[in-house]
């Protein structure tokens, strides 16, 4: 699996330039995210980690999520992300937290769409959360790669606007 090296380069630059560590929680990119990461210029400088959960059990016991609250959602909502990122940004001790959830095959649950929620949080606050949809007829290897691509393309533009906020 590639990823755009531009892209890669960029955030392990914006990550190196700042100091600044980063964890990854996924499901629905099922590990994608930790892949890319791993092949970023100097990774062990930012790159604190991951985990990747498919068992709602497990998604409870990593992030802290509460599961009457999650099983209305089936464990798939921005608000889920959202408490996995600042979650996995807990546990790691980083300043920045990117989490996914979602579908990459149409199921039941899913009213038969590919979509995927993602969030990204920065010292405890989300900064983004977002929702990506794609095609029913989306083979799920595509899906997870694509999701993967649009969530590295929304950190690094939010790793660029940070960056210039603290300059000025």
């Amino acid at each position: 699996m590639e990823f755009p090296k531009i892209l890669l380069d960029k955030i392990s630059y914006y990550l190196i330039e700042r100091s600044e560590k980063i964890a990854i929680a996924e499901t629905v990119t099922s590990g994608f995210l930790q892949l890319a990461f791993s092949q970023m210029p100097d990774a062990e400088e930012f790159f604190s980690g991951g985990i990747t959960t498919f068992s709602n059990d497990e998604k409870i016991r990593q992030f802290g999520l509460d599961a009457e609250e999650s099983t209305v959602a089936n464990f798939v909502s921005e608000e889920i992300t959202e408490q996995m990122a600042i979650s996995v940004s807990e546990k790691f001790g980083t300043e920045w937290a990117i989490s996914t959830t979602g579908y990459a095959v149409p199921v039941a649950e899913s009213e038969y769409e590919i979509f995927a929620y993602y969030s990204i949080a920065y010292r405890g606050e989300v900064i983004l959360s977002d929702k990506i949809e794609l095609h029913p007829l989306t083979k799920a290897i595509d899906a997870q790669n694509y999701f993967a691509e649009c969530i590295l393309s929304g950190l690094r533009c939010e790793l660029k606007r940070n960056l210039l906020q603290v300059s000025i």
